[in-house]
C-alpha cells in the first residue's frame, strides 16, 4: 500500500460521527466579544459553498493512479460535514442572535470567494485552514458552552478537510496567490473588526486581551496560512496544519 493511499485512507478512517443540536443561548465567557461571534456565525454562509467548491472539484482534476485511491470518498464525505456544520452553525446563530445587517455583509464577503477564480479545492483549503480554524477557536475563547461544543466538533473535521485538501493541492501542484491572500485577510478583518482589546486594559487579564485582540487572530491566521503552524494556539486542534509546500511524504495533523 502506498502511502498516499494510506493518508486518503486513514483520514476516512479516523472520521468521527456527531450530530448537531439545537443550543440555548448562555452566558459568554467574554460578553465583550459578541459583536466579533455574532459576524463569525453570519460567515456560516461559507460552509456549503466550501461544500460546493469540493463537489466542483470532483467533476475536474483530481489526484489519479493507486496513490489517490480513497480520495474521491473522502471528499464525498466531507461535502456532507460542510451541510452538517451548516445546521450546527445556524443552531449557534439562532441561539445568539445575528443583526440582518450582518447577515447581509457576509453575503457578499461569500459572493466574492465564489467570484474568486480559482481551483476550487485551492480556495477550500484556504478558507479552512486560515479563516475556519481562527474563527472556530475564538468561538471557543469567546462563547458560551453550547457554542463551545459546536466549534469542537467542527474542529475535528475542519482537522481531516484541511489535511485532504492539503495533499490535493500538492499532487495537483496547487500553489496561493495574492488573490487569496489579500481575500483570506479582508475577511477575517471584517469578523475581528470590533475586537479592540489592549494589552494596557488592566481591567481584563492577559488571556482575555489576547483573545479580545483582532491582532491577535490575524496573526494566527497569517501562521497558519504560510506555516501551516500557529504557536498562539498551541493548546487547540488548530495548532497544526499541513502547510502548502510541505512534501507528499508529511505527516498527519499533529495536534496538542
Amino acid at each position: 500500500m502506498t502511502e498516499a493511499l494510506t493518508k486518503y485512507r486513514h483520514l476516512q478512517q479516523v472520521k468521527r460521527t456527531w450530530t448537531p443540536v439545537q443550543s440555548t443561548s448562555g452566558e459568554l465567557a467574554l460578553p465583550s466579544g459578541k459583536e466579533a461571534l455574532q459576524r463569525g456565525l453570519a460567515l456560516r454562509s461559507l460552509e456549503i459553498p466550501v461544500g460546493d467548491f469540493i463537489s466542483d472539484a470532483m467533476k475536474g482534476d483530481l489526484p489519479q493512479g493507486t496513490e489517490a485511491e480513497g480520495c474521491k470518498e473522502l471528499l464525498i464525505s466531507n461535502v456532507k460535514d460542510e451541510e452538517k456544520h451548516d445546521i450546527a452553525l445556524t443552531y449557534a446563530a439562532q441561539a445568539l442572535g445575528i443583526p440582518d445587517r450582518f447577515e447581509k455583509e457576509a453575503a457578499k464577503i461569500t459572493q466574492a470567494w465564489l467570484d474568486l477564480d480559482r481551483h476550487p479545492v485551492l480556495k477550500a483549503v484556504v478558507l479552512e485552514r486560515s479563516v475556519f480554524l481562527v474563527l472556530l477557536p475564538m468561538f471557543r475563547f469567546l462563547g458560551d458552552s453550547g457554542l463551545r461544543t459546536t466549534s469542537a466538533d467542527i474542529s475535528r473535521d475542519e482537522g481531516t478537510h484541511v489535511a485532504a485538501n492539503t495533499l490535493i493541492c500538492h499532487d495537483l501542484g496547487l500553489k496561493p496567490d495574492k488573490a487569496l491572500n489579500s481575500l483570506r485577510r479582508a475577511t477575517l478583518a471584517w469578523a475581528l473588526q470590533s475586537l479592540q482589546a489592549q494589552h494596557t486594559d488592566s481591567s481584563l487579564s492577559s488571556m482575555e486581551c489576547k483573545h479580545l485582540s483582532s491582532n491577535y487572530w490575524l496573526e494566527m491566521s497569517d501562521d497558519l496560512y504560510a506555516r501551516g503552524k500557529a504557536a498562539g494556539l498551541s493548546h487547540t486542534r488548530a495548532s497544526r496544519m499541513p502547510a502548502f509546500f510541505e512534501t507528499a511524504n508529511q505527516n498527519l495533523p499533529q495536534y496538542a
